[in-house]
């Protein structure tokens, strides 16, 4: 059924030039009415200078308060390739920074009406000429054209004067020729390779000073060498590690997507792990060595080894990465600072040295058991989340407390899970300091167990509305508190001191999901991080409320926080380290 929804005062948004006026309107009118005839694709054409980018900052300052002009992403396209713009797109969305596949797969399950934006189509492309990625066309075939297949989404495109989209059977805005005589042709240009390296100062040993090259330099250096065909130069540039904390995130990329590059060893697989994060403008110096090195942990030792100095002057510093050992769950086992507990797909329970990620030892589990999260009071007592539901235990010996008191808690979630199914266990953390778990259900409630001593009963409340994704506990013995912190399915984290009721409203609350939680009291106090899925790891002291934010390389299924900040990440890239510099964080 056609409806419409009438076009919103253009007297709301700023002032436009009297000429620009009928692109103005035209371009409200697409937006804002609902007709299922109109075409979702939206082209603005005209040359350079026409007022194509000025119309759409115009749209942009005034489509907020519509609700169908309101703009959910907007990323100017001139320089990219689809992977950069994939990443600036979906984080936007607020998937965090996605591969082009995997945003088209989240779009697809988006419920929300999308319109989206994309200055400067006709600019994009990086790279070797000749390769794919050098041509504005393949963003269209890769990105674009598989976007319009989905009936909620909307797009306006500049495309500059050329014929890019124009077989989609657009709703075109052409603002005709350029308003000043004279205007050059759209394009950037290049200048020699010799010229732009020349701008970067140099030690007196020759070494260049990527730090102190102007910012045009450091964009556009490897583009020069790719268009003066230097291999030689090129090669030299992906082999500093100076250039690729400070060079373009896309020139490097493009570069590196071309199987005629020669590249270090190793680059290619370290530079797909953080050239999403890396493409994020604002980083600085030492952050951007930071993600560099833990990238490059136990995939390029001399790359590591190089950038470990500038990267230790952040405020946390990867230390150690086991990318052949992927992981579903872990925990630390209270009472024993220097073991982690780890399973995998496979449902293999392995021991891990805490400072190395060293595999030290096996803990044999039942061979159709899949741990989705563990808790344990000691190696070989422990408590499991199987991935279908039901809680199990392990013991060394089924005659011990132990075994009497996981067994009991095991028991009893599955009493419960027979009577409602709200009752499912969906998560199960543990303390890293106490032999304390929490189950958390598809209720939304929370129930908290000591694993050393039998209790008939947990500790109970409903903290939300919707099933819980992870939980952890913490308990502070010498101000006699125990906490325990959830996270749900809708976004939220809240926390609960069981002497007490639960804070009245989350701790935070995000379109996205956590999903891991861990808890510890460290020397600057009680921290709380939480892995969310769009990529960003939030770090909290209770004390005083202040968060923290990391970015993650990393997918996270499983996380640990230990007393002396150490956070461990598992998932199935792998388990890696990460030290937290508490003193330069809250000291």
């Amino acid at each position: 059924m056609t409806t419409a929804t009438s076009a919103p005062d253009m007297a709301a948004w700023p002032p436009l030039e009297p000429h620009r006026e009928d692109a103005g309107r035209a371009l409200l009118d697409w937006a804002a009415t609902a007709d299922e005839s109109l075409p979702r694709l939206c082209l603005l054409r005209g040359d350079r200078a026409s007022g194509k980018s000025h119309l759409l900052a115009w749209f942009l300052a005034g489509s907020a308060p519509h609700p169908r002009t309101v703009a959910h992403a907007t990323v100017p396209a001139a320089g990219l390739i689809t992977e950069a713009l994939a990443w600036g797109m979906s984080r936007q969305l607020g998937y965090g920074p996605l591969p082009p596949h995997q945003l088209l797969n989240r779009i697809a399950v988006d419920d929300r009406p999308l319109l989206l934006l994309v200055p400067d189509l006709h600019l994009a492309g990086r790279g070797p000429s000749g390769q794919p990625s050098a041509q504005p066309q393949t963003i269209v075939d890769e990105l674009l054209a598989p976007l319009l297949q989905f009936a909620h989404v909307r797009v306006v495109v500049e495309t500059g004067s050329t014929d890019l989209l124009s077989s989609a059977n657009p709703y075109i805005i052409d603002l005709g020729p350029s308003s000043h005589l004279g205007a050059a042709s759209e394009g950037a240009s290049t200048a020699d390779f010799a010229s732009t390296l020349a701008t970067v100062p140099r030690t007196s040993d020759g070494r260049l000073l990527w730090n102190q090259a102007p910012a045009q330099t450091r964009e556009y250096v490897l583009d020069a060498a790719l268009d003066a065909g230097d291999g030689t130069a090129v090669r030299n540039l992906l082999a500093d590690p100076g250039f690729l904390i400070h060079g373009s995130t896309t020139a490097i990329t493009a570069t590196l997507n071309s199987p005629s590059t020669i590249a270090p060893a190793g680059l290619r697989s370290i530079w797909d792990r953080v050239a999403p994060q890396l493409a994020i403008k604002e980083y600085g110096d030492t952050e951007r060595a930071a993600l560099l090195h833990a990238a490059a942990l136990a995939t390029s030792p001399t790359l590591s080894e190089y950038l470990r100095p500038l990267a230790e002057q952040h405020h946390w510093t990867a230390t150690w990465a086991h990318h052949d050992a992927p992981t579903v769950a872990h925990c630390h086992i209270p009472g024993n600072g220097d073991q982690l507990l780890a399973s995998d797909a496979l449902g293999r329970v392995h021991l891990h040295h805490l400072t190395t990620g060293n595999r030290t030892g096996t803990v044999p589990t039942p061979a159709a058991l899949r741990p989705s999260e563990i808790a344990a009071a000691a190696p070989d007592a422990l408590l499991l989340l199987d991935e279908t539901g039901p809680l199990h235990h392990l013991t060394s010996d089924d005659e011990s407390t132990a075994a009497t008191v996981l067994g009991h808690i095991a028991s009893h979630h599955d009493h419960m899970l027979l009577t409602s199914d709200g009752s499912r266990p969906t998560a199960l953390g543990s303390c890293p300091q106490s032999s304390l778990a929490v189950v958390g259900d598809a209720a939304g409630a929370v129930h908290l167990w000591s694993l050393a001593e039998y209790r008939p009963m947990p500790q109970s409340c409903r903290l939300h509305s919707a099933p819980i994704t992870a939980v952890t506990c913490l308990r502070l013995p010498e101000d006699d508190l125990s906490f325990v912190i959830s996270a749900a399915f809708d976004g939220s984290i809240r926390l609960w001191e069981t002497s007490q009721g639960p804070m009245e409203g989350p701790v935070d609350q995000r379109p996205a999901l956590v999903t891991a939680l861990a808890a510890a009291d460290t020397p600057v106090g009680p921290l709380l991080a939480a892995a969310w899925n769009d990529a960003e790891l939030h770090l909290w002291h209770l004390s005083s409320g202040s968060v923290q934010t990391l970015p993650l390389i990393y997918r996270c299924h499983a996380l640990t926080l230990s007393s002396n900040g150490q956070l461990t990440i598992g998932g199935p890239d792998g388990l890696h380290a990460i030290h937290l510099d508490l003193d330069r964080l809250w000291g």
